[in-house]
């Protein structure tokens, strides 16, 4: 939960920009949009404020905002390494297989900011919300102590604003001393409360006006929008941006009804009408209540709604037609950023995988695993057939450490930072944990001996833009780069799943990825494990490791033979040892056991 908050301050600058957006498109279609249009609009955005806590992403929206990475993460919330010694384990009795070498990774400092940030945004949440239950208690009291409406002539005006609007519900009207603007409440026990100022001192017209106002709030169904903009507060209690476009809305929307009640009425009674406001411009106010809406307004809100209803003008045809193709443009935008915004805010741990149409056999595998949790997946391309060990696991996306080099290496050799005729980069000289990663590497050398300085070169090389597209292109797990350059794969912002792994090593096999063949061949040639007769077998390990403690473990590969190629994941979790040699030791010994590879 704490590391949605990153992803949620992130969404919060890009819901500003976009608030400012839409704003801006507002203004410029003033003229074409009429009023309830202009309204209409602010619920598409209330959705697309309430989309970030909806965990749906796009796999193929664009990331047009990648800059960002390099603005809003600092390194604060960036994995910070530590040069912790951890020996190089090999696999046993296979000494000619690559060495694992990991490095400690240190998540204290970043965990407890966000754990701060995460504080700081529940309390200010629950804040905003005893000061909306303390209202909330204050209009149970008002309903408590309102009374049924019982002027005659006020009774028997509002029964003609009933059918005026054609609303056939019985709608309860009731009288308070402790209001000064009339409010309308509830969505499904609807009540109209009326201050005994306003009875008292009432004229006909006035009243008529103030009532047919109400009833246009109920028609439209305003009780509902401002439960949502209720919730909207909360979530963003903090963003003065959103507080700000909240408040527009409800002006658009006191308009709306203005415009909606001018439409009812003769041109000559628009001026009587506004009137009505001026005249009871010092007795009512802006309604206390948050789930009400009413007449009222501060003076300067019924000073806007007043030049509103001075212009008002029944629409033409012609401007009806341009106002419906501007608000189809402003919603279509809107719509477009959802996913965006999603894909920002949603911590993807689950792949929806589609496996209705798969042939899977799911099998207990619990024996290999012992005293770690995990999941191993098999796909056989002949029989075009999935072995699944444990489908929640196997679906859950983890950080991929590094076997996430295998398409690093892939991306330095399509960009010509490396190429399959001269991989070689040279050490910078800084004095790392292990000998096998102080001196120059080829790709094989630094594959072999996961050599992280090698691929961050490669990263530093490409920049952030270049992978987050990379990334798009294969759909590797969730995407998210927002760890920083040198550390997003290790323990950090992107993930992926095991199944995810088998997938994409199918495509880089069969070159379904469409990268250039021989840059393919040179990365398969640099994770070749073993070659025994007409099989070969192809892997890559990972461990993550935090604090010190081997938490995470993952080997990936395929088996080659004459007739078949079978792909497999295995990953490890615990919270120590559960290293990439323990994975490889336990794929070993499922794949021995199903007589798929023997040595």
């Amino acid at each position: 939960m704490d590391e949605f908050i990153t992803h949620f301050l992130l969404c919060n600058i890009v819901i500003s920009i976009i608030i400012g957006i839409f704003l801006v498109s507002k203004w410029i279609f003033k003229n074409t949009l009429t009023s309830r249009m202009q309204y209409n609009l602010w619920y598409f955005l209330l959705v697309l404020l309430l989309t970030p806590f909806f965990p749906v992403q796009s796999k193929q929206f664009p990331d047009l905002f990648s800059w960002l990475n390099h603005v809003i993460i600092s390194p604060a919330f960036q994995t910070d390494q530590n040069k912790t010694v951890v020996s190089p384990a090999t696999l046993s009795n296979s000494s000619d297989w690559m060495n694992e070498f990991t490095i400690s990774v240190n998540s204290s400092t970043p965990t407890i900011i966000r754990s701060i940030l995460l504080c700081v945004w529940i309390a200010g949440m629950f804040v905003v919300l005893v000061l909306v239950l303390k209202s909330s208690l204050q209009l149970r009291s008002l309903k408590r102590s309102a009374l049924p409406l019982q002027n005659t002539t006020i009774c028997k005006l509002y029964k003609q604003c009933l059918f005026e609007m054609k609303i056939t519900r019985n709608i309860p009207i009731y009288s308070t001393a402790f209001l000064k603007t009339p409010i309308i409440t509830g969505i499904f026990k609807t009540r109209i409360y009326m201050p005994i100022h306003l009875i008292s001192d009432h004229q006909k017209t006035d009243v008529r006006y103030i009532l047919l106002h109400e009833l246009q709030h109920y028609k439209h169904k305003d009780s509902l929008a401002n439960y949502l903009m209720f919730l909207t507060a909360i979530l963003y209690w903090f963003n003065p941006i959103v507080w700000y476009a909240l408040k527009e809305m409800r002006n658009d929307r006191e308009i709306a009804c203005d415009t909606s009640v001018l439409k009812m009425l003769d041109e000559c009674d628009y001026e009587k009408y506004g009137n009505t406001l001026i005249n009871f411009a010092e007795k009512i106010s802006s309604s206390p209540f948050p789930f009400a809406a009413g007449l009222g307004g501060n003076i300067k809100q019924i000073k806007r709604r007043i030049i509103s209803i001075a212009s008002y003008k029944n629409p033409s045809f012609h401007k009806k037609a341009i106002g419906i193709i501007a608000f189809m443009l402003i919603t279509a935008g809107i719509i477009s950023f959802t996913p965006f915004i999603s894909s920002y805010a949603a911590i993807n741990d689950q792949y929806n995988w589609n496996y209705s149409s798969e042939n899977i056999t799911q099998t207990d595998l619990s024996s290999y695993f012992k005293n770690y949790e995990g999941s191993f997946v098999l796909f056989n391309s002949n029989r075009d057939s999935w072995t699944v060990y444990d489908m929640e696991h196997a679906t859950h996306r983890i950080s991929p450490d590094s076997t996430y080099k295998i398409y690093d290496a892939l991306w330095g050799l399509e960009e010509n930072i490396i190429t399959p005729q001269n991989s070689l980069l040279i050490w910078d000289g800084k004095d790392y944990p292990f000998e096998a990663w102080n001196t120059d590497l080829t790709l094989d050398s630094a594959m072999a001996a996961s050599a992280n300085w090698y691929f961050q070169t490669i990263d530093e090389r490409l920049s952030l833009t270049r992978i987050q597209n990379y990334l798009n292109k294969i759909e590797y797990g969730n995407k998210n780069i927002m760890g920083g350059l040198s550390s997003y794969w290790l323990e950090s912002t992107l993930k992926i799943s095991p199944v995810e792994q088998v997938e994409l090593l199918k495509k880089l096999q069969t070159n379904n990825l469409e990268f250039h063949s021989n840059n393919l061949q040179a990365v398969k040639n640099s994770i070749l494990l073993s070659s025994v007769n007409d099989k070969k077998l192809y892997g890559k390990t990972g461990t993550g490791r935090i604090d010190d403690k081997d938490v995470n473990g993952w080997f990936v590969g395929y088996i080659e033979t004459t007739n078949n190629t079978c792909f497999f994941a295995t990953n490890i979790s615990a919270n120590s040892d559960a290293t990439g040699n323990s994975a490889a030791q336990i794929t070993m010994s499922i794949l021995s056991d199903m007589n798929i590879w023997r040595q």
